[in-house]
């Protein structure tokens, strides 16, 4: 499911330099890649971008430039894509190199301003547009992709959308990041969250590819710096990349730049330093009709599909490249749809999705149809075909998430079926988007990285779309009393255990806080990040001291709750 995002004005900006040249940023590492029509013609080059991440004096570098309440756009620039939160900061600055981060953090420091940090704008709750922030920093012109020779890393700034980087690296190098699937997700949040995607059971989280980040933070003092930390043993900052691994945004500092390089990964050779995706993707799109549908049928499907998760969602599965969302949707809907994708030049690919979708719909007596499956080439599909992405939205929305370790017990699947089957409610954008997970992702360690949850099947993430804000409450009531009838043998929500694992913090949900709906005792910090945590607090003591990066779950210094 997408992380939503705005855009605005910057897609021209960005599809005119999505690569940069030479130019010298941060640590001074000289950066190189493909530029402008040379790569779209296969060719590559370095030169001097639009945009360059150096300085404030870099030449053609973007901003910075501040947007008040008084300035037309200012409507546009304090809201994210959830219509559920608008802000009313003083400013927005939008900021096009480092250099401006930092002093845009050193301003708001000074002045005793609240900042918040915005890239794609998929904030799922009000982080960002809370009546407290004062300032929001506006990163989406920060959006360069290519590859520096000096890391031997691909480097990915935050105001970078998924679907813009997936083209810049394979155009230029034949190679990908395994991130989401929304095309329009800014790299920003997606990654520090710990983002997951269609290729993740194949090559593992995009985090498990992160190789180091360059981040504005404050110190003690309230002076506000550049730090670059890579994964290197012997790099004396190597816990504040580890704290960007899963962590989720707006806890420690600003990201200005991310660097990505698979563990393991030698030689020079750019084309082997990050995974390569399949050449062409066999997909399929098959859906069921609510008309005639039982109890007893829906249940089956969904039964069928956990259990198949069970059984191929280990590290090196003959199904390690398929992945698949099972997308049971509100009665009001019509029918609910299940999307596929399988790396077409796996050996019988196609007899591969034969026996995975006969084994989800087998016992149900009732047949899905097909309403989509061909070959694609896989950059197609992964930023074009609809089966997995999304548009950009202007909707309201509210979303929850869980991991599961197995399969769905009895009386969850009951509970999906009577809220999904609710006369008292009608959303035919209400649903939840069950994914494959595991493969890969489960072949590393809990603390490997800051996302402890590595031995799930199965990923969920609960939503509810609207456009009017006179139905919030009726959307609202109805998502949260389907969660909690979902776990309640847990307290409401899907506490760690034998069966479920908790919750994914880019699909943030402040309802964890809140012991009306959270009455499991674990709180929502531990829902998120289990024995993480306070490792995660350590590196938020020494890396953000004064609190100045905070929001409704942003992790906290220790001894504070």
């Amino acid at each position: 499911m997408p992380e939503m995002s705005d855009g605005g004005a910057r897609r021209r900006y960005s599809r005119r330099q999505v690569v940069a040249g030479a130019a010298a940023v941060g640590a001074g590492t000289a950066l190189a890649g493909p530029v402008g029509r040379a790569a779209a013609d296969g060719g590559t080059g370095t030169g001097t971008g639009t945009g360059t991440g150096a300085g404030e004096g870099a030449p053609g570098a973007f901003g910075p430039l501040t947007v008040r309440p008084s300035d037309r756009r200012y409507a546009d620039l304090s809201r994210g894509a959830n219509r559920r939160w608008t802000g009313t900061p003083d400013a927005v600055r939008l900021v096009g190199s480092a250099d401006q981060v930092v002093a845009a953090v050193q301003e708001a420091v000074d002045t005793g301003r609240k900042p918040a940090v915005r890239s794609g704008g998929h904030c799922y709750e009000d982080f960002v547009t809370s009546d407290d922030v004062r300032l929001v920093i506006d990163t989406s012109f920060l959006d360069r992709v290519g590859y520096d020779p000096a890391r031997r890393a691909f480097f990915i700034e935050p105001g970078a959308r998924l679907g813009d980087a997936y083209r810049a690296l394979y155009k230029g190098w034949g190679v990908t990041v395994p991130g989401g699937t929304c095309p329009t997700v800014g790299a920003g949040g997606h990654i520090v969250g710990g983002g997951y995607g269609a290729l993740s059971r194949l090559h593992g989280l995009v985090v498990d590819h992160l190789y180091g980040v360059e981040a504005v933070v404050v110190d003690a003092n309230g002076t506000a710096r550049k730090v670059v930390a890579t994964r290197e043993e012997n790099d004396p900052l190597r816990e504040l990349l580890w704290a960007h691994t899963g962590a989720g945004g707006g806890s420690l500092g600003v990201v200005t730049r991310y660097w990505m390089r698979a563990p393991g990964a030698g030689g020079t050779d750019p084309a082997g330093l990050l995974p390569q995706p399949p050449s062409e993707l066999l997909v399929s799109t098959v859906s069921w009709p609510w008309e005639g549908m039982t109890e007893a049928a829906f249940c089956t499907i969904l039964r069928n599909y956990g259990r198949w998760c069970e059984r191929n969602s280990a590290p090196g599965s003959p199904y390690a490249s398929l992945f698949s969302q099972l997308k049971p949707a509100h009665r009001s809907a019509g029918s609910f749809s299940m999307t596929t994708q399988i790396d077409a030049s796996v050996p019988d690919a196609a007899g591969l999705m034969d026996a995975f979708l006969a084994e989800v719909g087998r016992g149900a007596g009732i047949a899905h149809r097909v309403d989509d499956r061909r070959t694609i080439p896989w950059l197609h599909a992964t930023t074009s075909w609809p089966g997995f992405t999304a548009p950009d939205t202007t909707m309201r929305f509210k979303a929850k998430s869980a991991y599961m370790r197995k399969g769905f017990p009895e009386d969850q699947l009951k509970a999906f079926h009577r809220h999904l089957t609710r006369d008292d409610f009608a959303g035919p954008m209400s649903l939840v988007m069950i994914s494959a997970y595991g493969g890969r992702i489960n072949a590393v360690s809990a603390g490997d990285t800051a996302v402890p949850q590595r031995d799930s099947v199965m990923k969920l993430h609960y939503v509810t779309f609207w456009q009017d804000a006179a139905d919030d409450a009726r959307h609202l009531s109805w998502i949260r009393e389907f969660y909690q009838d979902v776990y309640a043998a847990s307290g409401g929500v899907p506490r760690p255990g034998d069966v479920t694992d908790g919750c994914f913090v880019n699909y943030a949900d402040a309802d964890l806080n809140e012991a009306r709906w959270n009455g499991s005792g674990v709180p929502w910090h531990e829902l998120y990040f289990k024995g993480n945590y306070r490792r995660l607090q350590a590196a938020k003591a020494r890396w953000d001291p004064r609190d100045v990066f905070r929001h409704g779950q942003s992790v906290r210094l220790p001894g504070r709750t």
